[in-house]
């Protein structure tokens, strides 16, 4: 598996690609918000000449929601919002989706066993966690969503929303939170 970041509007709101090595590829949350930034996921998905094969988002705050649209006219998909947590039914891809409300009551993560790989959107940043200040969050709720967070594997990669990646063995070590 490969994985491309794309920073995208104010917020620098992280908006990953996961490809396979069949070129088959995922996409998580969709934060292009301008023409401009279309055109560079765009211009990167052809010149890659990739198969946009799901769209998952991980919470519905508008720096993660706003190229949703753009998303499912250019590649003729439906965005998979509010999964139910458990096993997701994604050709080419073993994801798992974790239940994580607290920042949003409808945050998920979105964890690939075999790759070790965990998307959390705002639920879990490096060395922080997402703010509970807005509608739909709450502190209590977000700890006890950190707590199923922990039990990977230490080794497992965490891509966050926004800012840079992590592991979750780095942040049960450094996380005041955790």
């Amino acid at each position: 598996m490969m994985l491309k970041t794309f920073y995208f509007n104010p917020y620098r709101e992280c908006t990953y690609v996961l490809i396979d090595d069949a070129k088959h590829a995922m996409v998580i949350d969709a934060g292009m918000y301008e023409v401009r930034e279309q055109e560079r996921f765009a211009e990167y998905i052809q010149k890659e000449q990739l198969e946009v094969v799901a769209l998952l988002v991980t919470h519905a705050h508008p720096d993660h929601v706003c190229g949703v649209e753009f998303m499912e006219t250019t590649y003729d998909l439906k965005a998979i919002v509010h999964p139910a947590e458990g096993q997701l039914d994604i050709p080419f891809f073993n994801i798992q989706v974790i239940a994580t409300p607290g920042h949003k009551e409808d945050c998920v993560c979105y964890y690939l066993p075999e790759e070790k790989f965990l998307f959390s959107g705002d639920t879990l940043f490096q060395e922080s966690i997402g703010r509970t200040d807005l509608p739909g969050g709450d502190m209590g709720t977000l700890i006890r969503s950190l707590k199923k967070l922990v039990v990977l594997p230490e080794d497992t990669q965490v891509y966050p929303g926004h800012g840079y990646p992590t592991t979750i063995g780095h942040e049960k070590q450094y996380n005041p939170y955790l």
